[in-house]
Order: C-alpha cells, then structure tokens, then sequence
C-alpha cells in the first residue's frame, strides 16, 4: 500500500510562556518566526523544514505533564548535522540558561549522539546527530 501521507507540514505545541517559547526557537535555535495569530494566541517558527505552532495556554498554571502517565508528546526530536554542531549547540543552551536534562551521550554504542533539554514552557525537546 502506498502511504496516504507525504511528510509532517507542522507540529502544534501548547505552551504556557508563548513568547519565551518563540525566542527560544528563534533567539537560541536561530529559527524563524513565520507568522503569529494574536486571536488565539499562537507564534508559527520554523527552520526551513519543519513547523511548529506554538499555541498559548489560557493559564499561567496548566497541569504538568508526566511524560510517564500521561498521553501526549513525550518529545520532540529535532535532528542535527554534525557532531561539531550538537557540542556547540550544547555550549549555548548552557550559555542560554536553558534546563538540561543530558549533555550530548552516545545513543546505545553509537556514533549517534544526542542531548535532551526543556523549552521556557517545560516541552522536552531531543537534538539528535545521527552519526553519519
């Protein structure tokens, strides 16, 4: 059968610091803010192959989400070029100021690498290098 689907066009985030959320993808990731919907409120950012919508909550204190209970992204996974560009991108987070749950570690026996982290509204967010 062939699949009825071409590819991911973008993925909606619901996040509680909408603008801390955008510049994170945009000031730390250098993406692009595409468009923003002050009626809803939402910011669209993107790097040029993926999209993300970022939709504001309606709270200051949504309920958290455990990753281990719950049903929902349990992350996202963002994929980098090089090895080089995983290490510097691991320095900026630091830099940044960004919660760090793992600096980059081998996946299994590698070559690939990855380090997981937090957006500013607690969105677990994977960059991975493939190793290759």
């Amino acid at each position: 059968m062939t699949p009825s689907t071409k590819g991911v066009h973008h993925i909606g985030l619901t996040v509680s610091r909408l603008e801390e959320s955008a510049k994170f993808f945009t000031g730390v990731l250098g993406w692009k803010e595409v468009k923003r919907n002050p009626d809803y409120p939402a910011i669209f950012v993107s790097d040029g192959t993926v999209m993300l919508t970022l939709w504001s909550t309606k709270t200051d204190s949504p309920t958290e989400f455990d990753r281990k209970a719950n049903v929902g992204l349990h992350h996202l996974a963002l994929l980098i070029e090089t090895e080089e560009l995983l290490v510097s991108l691991h320095e900026r987070l630091k830099e940044e100021g960004v919660l760090i749950e793992f600096e980059p570690e081998l996946v299994r026996e590698g070559p690939a690498k990855h380090l997981m982290c937090y957006d500013p509204s607690g969105i677990r967010i994977e960059f991975f290098w493939a190793g290759v």
